[in-house]
């Protein structure tokens, strides 16, 4: 296992983490996770150098509330002395500072735990940063620091990059910051130039997603199967995306949602040579080319300017697009109503009132691209 400096701190965290997110389930049901098999991809993890347990984010308090002791169970005997782990908490249920401390008590019965040692501020963005702000949730957080409940304060992000410095400006003693990142999110909220700012404030850079999803391993489109075929240099889907963000020296860990044993063991043998900065030029020019192939495929070719926003109606418009475009181009509508439904997103909200087309400087149909989203998106069965 190879290791990286974890921000300012003095400690040193393996490159790749284990993310909670898609345990392996019995029968597919969602209430009922296999932790037999759940404990023993953990502790192999950990057993193999993995240092850095990330609980992710609590799309459902529900599925947080059954994994949280699963988790319990699997750092006993020894295993809680060997990785630190992260938790989120998210913004949508915190409406005062007693909300923090009623989720924070929670979480810590819920792993057994009297300390949480990175604790995020849950998709920090424009809307419910200020919000969160004027809620007093730093001055909260240190207090929770200073009692000895949580060790360090970090927070997740999913927004542009002037956003991204107005949040790590506002504070001194942010530990890390977490986004999700692929090949294909190189200029995308905030992309490389946020990664490399938050490193040159100091930060520790959390990677999530660095598969999008596991859409890029999946059955491909033609025309990138093509490009891919080009490569004179043969690896799977699954490596060259973890290759490729563990290529930046900015990244300190990559946090891998993992469902199958087969996929810890593939994952942890592919962090024994995860170095910074090891991928030629040919390799980097080959995913650029993959780049361009996927995004050739978007129908809707907003550049998530936000020039149409705000919404009267507090429509997302620009992220619907984003929702809308990825489940056309990596054949994924499942993934894509998941995330407009666990995002709380509501186009049937929509007054048509036109402002958000008026404002377009693609002059995009907006309207029409709205209603043909909600036909695909507006569904959380």
């Amino acid at each position: 296992m190879k290791y990286r400096r974890f921000g300012k701190l003095d400690w040193e965290v393996s490159v790749l983490g284990f993310g909670v997110m898609r345990l392996p389930l019995i029968d597919e049901d969602q209430t009922h996770l296999n932790e037999a098999e759940s404990i023993k991809m953990i502790r192999y993890a950990i057993d193999h150098g993995v240092n850095y347990l990330d609980l992710g984010y609590p799309f459902d308090m529900m599925q947080n509330e059954l994994k949280t002791p699963l988790v319990s169970q699997a750092l006993q005997d020894g295993y809680r002395e060997k990785v630190k782990v992260a938790i989120t908490l998210p913004p949508p249920l915190i409406n005062s500072p007693s909300d923090c401390e009623h989720y924070l008590k929670e979480q810590l019965q819920w792993l057994q735990i009297d300390r949480i040692d990175f604790y995020l501020l849950g998709r920090l963005n424009r809307e419910n940063w200020p919000r969160l702000q004027g809620l007093g949730i730093l001055r909260w957080a240190e207090e929770a620091m200073i009692n000895g409940r949580i060790d360090k304060l970090g927070f997740s992000f999913h927004d542009h990059f002037q956003v991204l410095k107005n949040i790590l400006d506002a504070y001194d003693d942010w530990a890390l910051c977490q986004f999700q990142y692929s090949y294909m999110d190189v200029d995308h909220d905030p992309g490389v130039s946020g990664i490399k700012y938050a490193f040159e404030k100091g930060l520790a850079v959390v990677i999530i997603e660095p598969l999008r999803w596991g859409r890029i391993t999946k059955e491909l489109p033609k025309s990138v199967a093509e490009v891919w075929a080009g490569s004179k240099q043969k690896r799977t889907l699954a490596e060259w995306g973890l290759r490729w963000v563990w290529n930046h020296p900015e990244v300190s860990v990559v946090v891998s949602d993992m469902s199958t044993m087969d996929q810890v063991i593939e994952n942890v043998a592919l962090a024994e040579s995860a170095e910074p900065d090891t991928l030629t030029v040919q390799e980097l020019v080959l995913i650029s080319k993959v780049r361009e192939a996927y995004r050739k495929l978007r129908p809707i070719p907003c550049p998530s300017c936000r020039a149409c926003m705000p919404c009267p109606q507090g429509i997302d418009v620009p992220h619907i697009f984003e929702l809308y475009n990825d489940a056309i181009i990596y054949n994924d509508a499942k993934t894509a109503r998941f995330l407009y439904c666990s995002e709380h997103h509501r186009i049937d909200t929509c007054t048509e009132c036109s402002v958000c087309e008026n404002a377009c400087i693609k002059r995009l149909a907006v309207m029409n691209w709205l209603r043909t989203a909600r036909q695909l998106l507006n569904s959380c069965e």
